[in-house]
C-alpha cells in the first residue's frame, strides 16, 4: 500500500518569525482515510502542499513509497503518484465530464480510445452515469462535479490522495457521498487519502483524526 512518511518537517515563512510546521514526524498508510484538522492559520494546507510536492520543507525528510523526494521529479510525482482534489472543484469548463477525466491520461501519453474506456469506468465507479458524461461541468450540481474532479483526480493511477475541504462546497447529503468514496478508495483499495478539513463530521467519518496546532501535529484518533 501506498504510504508517505515525514521525519522532522519544518516550514517557516519567508517573512514569519515562526514556524509555521514545527519538527512533525509520523506516517500515512494507505488503507486508512485520514483527516486532519484544526483551526484557520494552524498550517493544515501548508501542510498538504509539502506533501504535494508544491513546496520544500526548511528542514527534515519526506518519502513516498520509501524513497526520499529529493531523489524525485516531483513534476512527475504528482501526474503518476499523487492527486489532489480540491475544494473549488478545479474542473476545466470548457471540457466535458468525459474530456476532464481523459486529461491527465493523455497527458501521460494515452491514447484517446484508452484513456476514454478508463475515463467511463471510474466516472461510473463514482456515481456519474453515461448520460451525463457529454456534459459540461456547469451542468452538473456540485457534488457530481465533486465525484468528477475525483475520477479525475484516480485517472493517472495515483494511489496518494490530497484533498484540501473536498466537501466545503456541499451539503451534508453530498458531504457523506463523497466521504463515502473516499473511505471505499482507502479502505477496499489501499488509497492513501489525506483530507484537510473544518467539518467535524468528516472527521468523524474519518479512520484516523490528526490535529495540527502552533505547528505540531498529533494524533488523536
Amino acid at each position: 500500500m501506498a504510504q508517505l512518511q515525514l521525519e522532522n518537517i519544518c516550514y517557516r515563512y519567508p517573512s514569519s518569525d515562526r514556524d509555521v510546521l514545527s519538527h512533525i514526524s509520523c506516517t500515512f498508510s494507505g488503507g486508512k482515510l485520514n483527516a486532519v484538522v484544526g483551526p484557520s492559520g494552524s498550517g493544515k494546507s501548508t501542510l498538504l502542499s509539502i506533501l504535494a510536492g508544491l513546496d520544500k520543507p526548511d528542514e527534515g525528510t519526506i518519502r513516498i513509497d520509501g524513497v526520499d523526494y529529493a531523489q524525485l521529479d516531483l513534476d512527475q510525482c504528482r501526474r503518476e503518484q499523487i492527486a489532489m482534489v480540491f475544494q473549488s472543484f478545479q474542473l476545466f469548463p470548457l471540457l466535458t465530464v468525459l474530456e476532464n477525466v481523459c486529461f491527465p491520461m493523455e497527458l501521460c501519453g494515452a491514447s484517446k480510445p484508452e484513456a476514454a474506456g478508463h475515463a467511463r469506468k471510474l466516472l461510473e465507479a463514482v456515481g456519474i452515469p453515461s448520460e451525463k458524461h457529454k456534459r459540461f461541468p456547469s451542468h452538473l450540481s456540485g457534488g457530481e462535479q465533486q465525484r468528477v474532479a475525483i475520477a479525475r483526480a484516480l485517472s493517472a493511477g495515483a494511489k496518494i490522495l490530497l484533498a484540501d475541504e473536498p466537501t466545503g462546497n456541499l451539503d451534508r447529503n453530498n458531504t457523506q457521498k463523497i466521504m463515502q468514496i473516499l473511505g471505499t478508495l482507502a479502505r477496499k483499495e489501499g488509497y492513501c487519502v489525506i483530507v484537510v478539513t473544518h467539518d467535524p463530521e468528516v472527521a468523524a467519518l474519518s479512520d484516523c483524526v490528526w490535529r495540527m496546532a502552533d505547528g505540531v501535529l498529533t494524533l488523536e484518533k
